[in-house]
């Protein structure tokens, strides 16, 4: 565990695997603490020999919670513009957590939020990206939109308790997770009641959202990226519709897209083995020295 700093804001990490492993960052998507990423995820890839490092985002879990900024404004969703912080902060503390660990550079994997956090690590800090992986992603937040369902699931509701946290969280993933695979709730519901425990900030994920919908379309910075792409996607997002990966590939130069049957808005059990396998080649394909 550690605490990177970037200017005033403290961003927690967690660190595992062998200690001369390849550098790899993970980073989460909206309003979700590191908690959300599988312990079989983390796993499969610690075993492809990767020291896996993950964070809070800013706003969420243990790092710091911008509650100066209040609530952004819905015109937010109109006029695209928020004054807050932006994407290319948040890239910023990915950056700090890479300077606190000591590396120069790491193989950077991004789910959602995450997704687009990395792609703009990628396109800011080429340097500091040996590959890039995004997940459930876009390049733009005017591409990929949101189904009406997955929107209703994702209003904003009054939470009082950790079970409620655990309820609405497990509601969530229901309806923008896999249909096409088993999904574990009993898991969910322990993140969100740690989430809860540890910082439940109502306005936090409202914050990152100001962040994406403020975001420039990436697209004519991805074209310009050298290093080995992977960008995956599921036929079933409703969250992230799958135009946003198609999108964000064909924006890249020789990236590399798989789509997988059934898979929505998270990481299936099932999925995991093949997709921790594909970040694991194309690390083989591109990895850089090790720091």
């Amino acid at each position: 565990m550690g605490v990177a700093r970037h200017g005033a804001v403290k961003i927690a990490y967690e660190v595992e695997g062998p200690e001369d492993g390849v550098p790899l960052l993970l980073i989460m998507g909206l309003g979700l603490s590191m908690s959300f990423w599988p312990a079989g995820f983390r796993r499969r890839l610690v075993k492809h020999g990767f020291r896996v490092a993950r964070f809070d985002n800013r706003d969420v879990g243990r790092s710091t919670h911008l509650t100066e900024l209040g609530l952004p404004s819905p015109l937010v969703w109109v006029t695209h513009r928020w004054h807050g912080y932006a994407l290319a902060d948040m890239a910023g503390d990915a950056v700090a957590v890479l300077d606190d660990l000591g590396w120069t550079s790491a193989h950077v994997v991004g789910v959602s939020l995450g997704g687009m956090i990395a792609q703009t690590l990628a396109c800011l800090h080429p340097d500091r990206v040996r590959t890039l992986t995004s997940i459930s992603s876009t390049p733009a937040s005017h591409i990929g939109r949101p189904h009406p369902r997955a929107v209703a699931a994702l209003a904003p509701r009054p939470i009082r308790d950790r079970e409620a946290a655990a309820r609405r969280m497990v509601h969530i993933f229901r309806v923008v997770g896999s249909p096409g695979y088993h999904r574990d709730e009993e898991w969910i519901a322990e993140a969100a009641r740690r989430d809860f425990d540890e910082a439940h900030d109502p306005n936090g994920a409202r914050r990152q959202l100001a962040a994406i919908l403020s975001a420039e379309d990436r697209r004519p910075l991805l074209r310009d990226l050298t290093m080995p792409v992977l960008v995956v996607h599921g036929t079933e997002d409703l969250l992230v519709r799958p135009a946003g990966g198609a999108e964000t590939a064909q924006a890249v130069p020789g990236a590399k897209l798989v789509i997988f049957n059934g898979m929505g808005h998270d990481l299936p059990d099932a999925l995991q083995p093949a997709i921790t396998g594909d970040i694991a080649a194309l690390a083989g394909n591109g990895a850089a020295p090790r720091t």
